[in-house]
């Protein structure tokens, strides 16, 4: 069974007390395969959830903080996807030509899922109708070559670095020095008063989500699951087409162009009366279309921002884009995998645990900070990345002897019905149980752009 150690590791991160852990129960044996304890780190990623909400309900029951419960089974199969569509097939998740290739020295990683990013990669490596023709021309690289031309011209690509290698690297040892959450709090000349609802705690919360693909979306689908009103924007030309019935049910959807003055008024406006804000740009971004943090504080002072970097906030990189894939190569995550497996390619985790971990422990944040700033006053700031999670998991490497789960069955389904914009779905049954608090989402999931601007 899962040790308590990742549990403790991630809660005390969020500034919570060790005692607490001590209320949470973890269910079913089993775990993922994997060279890493990914099981692990989804039971307590999904445990910190449950924590928070606990605590945020005591203060709507008047009782001290209620035990919660997790499967871990279910909480690793949340980790890989939720979704179970009834008579049609989600879109694939990548693009034809991402993924994998060897290069002269080495492996490298090409991430070429937004049109954009393609574009970019075949600026480099020129136009390529499948992998094969990709593997052909990845070949003539070396890799870190490669990965510098691809970044320069505006794509995401990441060479296959070992777990010693990456402690070397300047952005490796920067990201060492970060804490896994970093919390910095202000205090507010009077503390709002909310009333919370035990049953739906998150119910009156207004989030703004600036995020996309998976950590931030997997955030803010968690918040809206007890309650919150989440209001999505994206840019008018992005797609996601395999992830968005994954992450958006609970969500209204919008398209904003930020560059246009009229949009970003539009978006001030929102932000002038939200709770939180959860977003996932680059750490440069904000600033660059005027939404800065002092801006975004001047407009809205008691709003809990709960940011997300994929490669970290200190180092060289820490403006270069990256994804969940990315970081496992960059990190020695997917080199460890290969050896573990005796592979003769890179072995990534059974899931895009870092995604789903980080994206629990942001949605975690922000649900203390709406408790803090109800006791006290206080604004919270959280900021995460990918590699840090990435480093929490290398941290907590050990051999498991637990076998493999059981294979999942219909009755690991949830009864209701979700009527999507693409057809109906069932979805695995949420892995935390909080008595009298069940999750669950007011709208399906939908296309992006479907709702208005407006709260």
């Amino acid at each position: 069974m899962t040790k308590p150690d990742m549990l403790h590791a991630v809660w005390t991160a969020l500034g919570g007390d060790l005692d607490d852990c001590s209320g949470v129960t973890l269910t079913t044996a089993g775990a993922l395969p994997s060279a890493y304890p990914v099981t692990e780190l989804a039971s307590a990623s999904m445990a910190a959830v449950a924590l928070s909400i606990a605590r945020l309900r005591a203060l709507g029951t008047g009782k001290p903080v209620e035990p919660v419960q997790v499967d871990r089974r279910l909480a690793s199969i949340w980790f890989g996807t939720s979704l179970r569509p009834l008579g049609w097939q989600t879109p694939a998740m990548w693009d034809p030509v991402a993924g994998d290739y060897k290069a002269k020295d080495g492996w490298i990683r090409l991430h070429t899922n937004a049109p954009h990013h393609r574009l970019a990669a075949e600026r480099v490596l020129g136009a390529q109708v499948d992998k094969a023709s990709m593997a052909k021309a990845v070949a003539q690289w070396t890799t870190q070559a490669l990965e510098t031309a691809i970044v320069q011209a505006g794509g995401c690509a990441a060479h296959m670095n070992t777990s010693g290698q990456w402690a070397l690297h300047p952005q490796g040892r920067a990201v060492a020095q970060e804490p896994l959450v970093h919390l910095q709090r202000r205090a507010l000349p009077s503390t709002p008063v909310h009333p919370v609802d035990p049953s739906r705690p998150l119910a009156g919360i207004k989030v703004l989500d600036l995020t996309r693909v998976l950590a931030g979306p997997i955030a803010t689908r968690c918040l809206a699951a007890y309650g919150a009103q989440v209001l999505r924007i994206d840019s008018p030309d992005w797609n996601e087409p395999g992830i968005v019935p994954e992450v958006t049910p609970g969500k209204r959807l919008v398209r904003l162009d930020l560059r246009d003055p009229v949009a970003l008024a539009a978006v001030k406006t929102l932000l002038a009366s939200a709770d939180v804000i959860v977003h996932g740009y680059r750490a440069d971004a904000l600033e660059n279309l005027g939404l800065g943090n002092a801006v975004r504080q001047q407009i809205n002072p008691r709003l809990i921002d709960i940011s997300l970097n994929a490669y970290g906030w200190t180092g060289p990189w820490r403006n270069r884009r990256g994804f969940d894939s990315l970081v496992q190569m960059s990190s020695g995550i997917a080199d460890t995998g290969m050896h573990h497996a005796q592979a003769d390619k890179p072995v990534p985790l059974p899931v895009q645990a870092l995604d789903h971990a980080t994206g629990y422990l942001m949605a975690a944040a922000a649900i203390i900070g709406i408790t803090e700033r109800l006791q006290s006053g206080t604004v919270l700031q959280a900021r995460l990345s990918l590699a840090r999670t990435a480093q929490l998991l290398q941290e907590h490497r050990s051999h498991t002897t637990e076998p493999a789960f059981a294979e999942e069955t219909d009755a690991d389904k949830d009864s209701a019905i979700e009527h999507t914009a693409w057809g109906e779905v069932q979805r695995i049954q949420w892995p935390v149980q909080i008595a009298g608090c069940p999750a669950w989402w007011a709208l399906p999931a939908h296309e992006l752009g479907s709702d208005t601007a407006q709260w």
